[in-house]
């Protein structure tokens, strides 16, 4: 079947009934006579439940992570209220969305993710309910929740849970493209500390890239975004409501832009970078505006399906380096290259928090791999089918998280290396043999 002559959405119809979903549990455990349910359930389950009751009470220590599969579950957690480009349609509507993660999880990065829709838009209730599920979980992706509750919810959770809490609308995208920046910087000729940004969006995931971009070590004042209304400046007539409604906007509007007033003309003018995640294009950004930003442009028009403006208008204007959230051109900045290993690093070492540092060391990690494979204009990061990215970004992660005493394990290099080696891999060699043996069906050319 040529999957190029199929529209996407009438296959995916047809094959999400034709399958019943993506994923499924299988056994681990060789089971061979009906006598091995007395190990792996009554009554020999006993042991290790008194194991990891005895191990709690008396040395605070979580058993769970070693007796069961807690170590590598992660939980693909939402309420449906801003799913991909469909906005707020509930978390039944949204299951697909959270299956289809946890299918990624699984194959880039072999870690066993289990798609968890709630009923619950209040925040308080949200994040009391992800809190009660912590024993089940090593870690929590958070996915497609409204700003601005999407970051007040993940601060909480990172605070009060004893597992690593990330929000790929806001972490998934902003780590790839930070990840990317820095090798257009490197082609460019640019320290970030001196580059001058104009950022076009203030949703989820461009907040996050502001917090990064200074992590990174960007300077505030050369920092220029823009939401719907206009350039964020101190002497907004909305500054104050922004103060109670949104303090993450607020924060970005005193921080940012001492100077500029306007649109996002103005916003480009003279700038280095354009980072552009708001609405589909084309025309939301003009070939004139690229001409005014300064010699050798980057940018990044990040809106799917339609980028902010096409590549090839921005590269006729003078663009140097163009990346888009597309596949079907050069430098797609996909989130897909981030949150498998990201997350099949800190589950490796049961980590008990993900923080600002493990989250540089895996974008680094992506920027080196892609220098090392062959970095050039068209290929500021490389793609999702290059396994030994996420075995490199794992590790990075895995090693933060020891260093910074985060891990519950301590591993060696060579160590993390082969067990982390071995479960990306291992997904793909189920797959093959599935396939093989008929336990996973190929679709036909009729369906």
């Amino acid at each position: 079947m040529s999957l190029q002559k199929k529209n996407w959405y009438e296959l995916a119809e047809n094959l999400h009934r034709y399958y019943g979903g993506k994923i499924e549990v299988v056994p681990k455990v060789p089971l061979k006579s009906f006598d091995e349910f007395s190990i792996w359930y009554t009554p020999g389950v006993a042991e290790p439940c008194r194991r990891i009751y005895k191990a709690l009470k008396e040395q605070n220590e979580d058993l769970s992570f070693e007796y069961t599969c807690r170590w590598n579950y992660a939980a693909v957690i939402s309420n449906g209220t801003r799913v991909l480009g469909l906005g707020d349609i509930g978390p039944e509507a949204g299951f697909p969305v959270m299956e289809g993660k946890a299918l990624l999880f699984k194959y880039l990065g072999g870690v066993d993710a289990v798609p968890v829709v709630i009923n619950e838009r209040d925040p308080e209730k949200f994040i009391y309910i992800v809190k009660a599920l912590e024993p089940s979980f090593g870690a929590v992706n958070l996915e497609d929740i409204r700003s601005p509750d999407c970051f007040y919810i993940l601060e909480r959770l990172k605070e009060i849970m004893e597992i690593p809490v990330w929000h790929d609308d806001q972490d998934g995208t902003a780590l790839v493209t930070i990840a990317a920046l820095i090798n257009a910087l490197k082609l460019t000729g640019r320290k970030i500390e001196d580059t001058k940004i104009a950022i076009i969006g203030a949703g989820a995931a461009n907040i996050a890239t502001y917090k990064y971009l200074k992590v990174l070590g960007a300077d505030p004042r050369n920092v220029v975004v823009v939401d719907s209304k206009g350039i964020l400046h101190s002497e907004r007539e909305d500054i104050e409501k922004l103060k109670k409604t949104n303090p993450w906007k607020y924060n970005i509007t005193i921080e940012t832009n001492p100077e500029k007033r306007g649109g996002i003309p103005e916003a480009l003018e003279g700038a280095d970078v354009v980072i552009a995640a708001s609405r589909p294009g084309p025309g939301v950004i003009k070939k004139e505006w690229i001409k005014k930003m300064d010699k050798d442009p980057i940018v990044f028009a990040l809106a799917n399906p339609v980028p902010e403006i096409w590549p090839w208008e921005a590269e006729e204007a003078g663009a140097k380096i163009v990346a888009t959230g597309r596949g079907d051109f050069p430098n797609q900045v996909n989130n897909s290259l981030g949150f498998p290993a990201i997350f099949r690093g800190v589950l490796t070492v049961r980590a008990k928090k993900m923080v600002d540092e493990m989250f540089v060391a895996a974008a680094y990690a992506i920027a080196e791999y892609t220098e090392e494979t062959g970095m050039h204009e068209k290929r500021i990061v490389a793609s999702m089918d290059e396994t030994e990215l996420y075995v490199k970004e794992s590790i990075a992660v895995a090693e933060k998280a020891i260093e910074l005493g985060l891990a519950r394990r301590k591993l060696s290099r060579s160590e993390l290396e082969a067990e982390i080696r071995d479960l990306i891999e291992r997904p793909k060699k189920w797959v093959t043999l599935g396939r093989k043996f008929g336990l996973i069906k190929d679709y036909s050319e009729d369906i």
